[in-house]
């Protein structure tokens, strides 16, 4: 596979946030049957839903919310970058871009966490 213009090694800002899409993209197919399975228990047996409810105020459990909202907020901004790639002429200021969009991720799950706690 050719590499496009000026990008030369895989430690590229672009290659990066590539790979952190897809990374993301996977946690996020992998988190969605277990929350489909929670869903379930709302229909079927509310009781195990409370309990499962109850769960949830771990601190652990609140870290692992903070990390889904990342890979939320980071496979959407490397969505929008991606489209931006396919209808925006290429611009070196991309791979600010790019960084933009992460900080934009962390921010937004930092947020989030602070909310929780």
């Amino acid at each position: 596979m050719k590499a496009a213009k000026g990008i030369s090694s895989r430690a590229h800002p672009l290659w990066l946030a590539y790979i952190l899409h897809r990374l993301s993209g996977i946690g996020l197919a992998v988190f969605l049957p277990f929350h489909f399975w929670v869903l379930a228990m709302a229909v079927t047996d509310p009781s195990r839903l409370d309990a499962f409810f109850a769960v949830t105020e771990s601190d652990a459990v609140k870290l692992a919310e903070f990390g889904l909202v990342f890979l939320l907020a980071v496979h959407m901004f490397g969505g929008l970058r991606l489209i931006a790639l396919e209808w925006l002429r290429w611009r070196p200021s991309q791979k600010s871009l790019a960084a933009g969009a992460a900080a934009a991720s962390f921010l937004i799950a930092c947020l989030f966490l602070l909310e929780a706690v």
